[in-house]
């Protein structure tokens, strides 16, 4: 058996590899399995770019015109493709960049194996087809904008999970994904000093602490972070963001919430994270 190799640390001078998801719909389905594999190679550097709703062989053709220039770049891009038109699919083909096409392979091994052809029809391919699903990530999606933040407390107790941590550890984020890729309803609410200092949760999610997790992230990061919006400032000092999460632990602590810290956690691994807790808890009516 070999010796498994260490993973050697990402490069200070490393340059972004581009990276385009490319799709005659929406891009979720682009993005999710394109980053699924990107998410293999965690100490390469990656720019993202969404390009949606290519529809016609006219604006394949534009597209594919802008892959070619961003091989001329300095680092070769790379292309994830969900296309159903056999038309578009193969002008995009055509680029000289490298494209991992999710659909052409995999579509004509389905139909040889069921001996029916697919529809090719976009809609099937992006989930549309199931509006169920659709509809209820939809209003998961409306659902996490109302409550960002603690905005609003109206009907939060529809809410499936509520995040809380102190400002800027990553509570939006993990709050539109969940909702976005799973359907899962989900507030988000800031702990601020007087929760902190007196131990408790905010009045207005007390009631529903059994639906609560919470985010910790490390000192040095959540004032790197803060900096970026108030440099220079009490709310950005080290000595702020190591009570503040200091104290956050303790919260959870007393209250018995579970949490995990999103220094170290890509927004997929905290949510799958999430969704084991809310799947042990059964919190979870939906």
């Amino acid at each position: 058996m070999t010796a498994d190799l260490p993973i050697p640390p990402p490069r200070a001078d490393a340059t972004e590899v581009p990276v385009f998801f490319i799709s005659d719909s929406t891009g979720i389905s682009a993005e999710t399995m394109g980053n699924a594999l990107l998410l293999q190679f965690p100490t390469v550097p990656f720019e993202r770019r969404l390009i949606p709703f290519v529809r016609t062989v006219e604006e394949a053709r534009e597209v594919r015109a802008d892959l070619d220039a961003a091989m001329d770049g300095e680092i070769q891009p790379l292309v994830f493709l969900t296309v159903v038109d056999e038309a578009v699919r193969e002008e995009l083909r055509q680029t000289r960049a490298p494209v991992i096409d999710f659909v052409s392979s995999h579509l004509s091994q389905l139909e040889a194996r069921l001996g029916v052809a697919g529809d090719h029809a976009p809609a099937r391919l992006h989930g549309v087809g199931d509006s169920r699903r659709y509809n209820r990530r939809m209003q998961a999606v409306e659902f996490a904008i109302e409550h960002d933040d603690g905005q609003s407390v109206r009907a939060i107790e529809k809410a499936d999970v509520v995040l809380i941590a102190p400002s800027r550890c990553g509570k939006t984020p993990t709050s539109m994904y969940l909702a976005l890729m799973h359907g899962i309803f989900v507030a988000n609410y800031p702990l601020v000093d007087e929760d902190l200092a007196d131990e408790v949760l905010p009045q207005s999610i007390a009631g529903i602490a059994d639906r609560c997790f919470g985010l910790l992230t490390s000192p040095q990061r959540l004032s790197a972070v803060r900096s970026e919006r108030r440099a220079d400032s009490r709310y950005a000092s080290l000595a702020q963001t190591r009570w503040e999460l200091s104290r956050a632990r303790r919260v959870y602590d007393v209250h018995g919430i579970p949490f995990v810290d999103s220094s170290n956690k890509s927004v997929e691994e905290m949510s799958t994270l999430i969704l084991q807790s809310l799947a042990r808890r059964g919190t979870s009516s939906r």
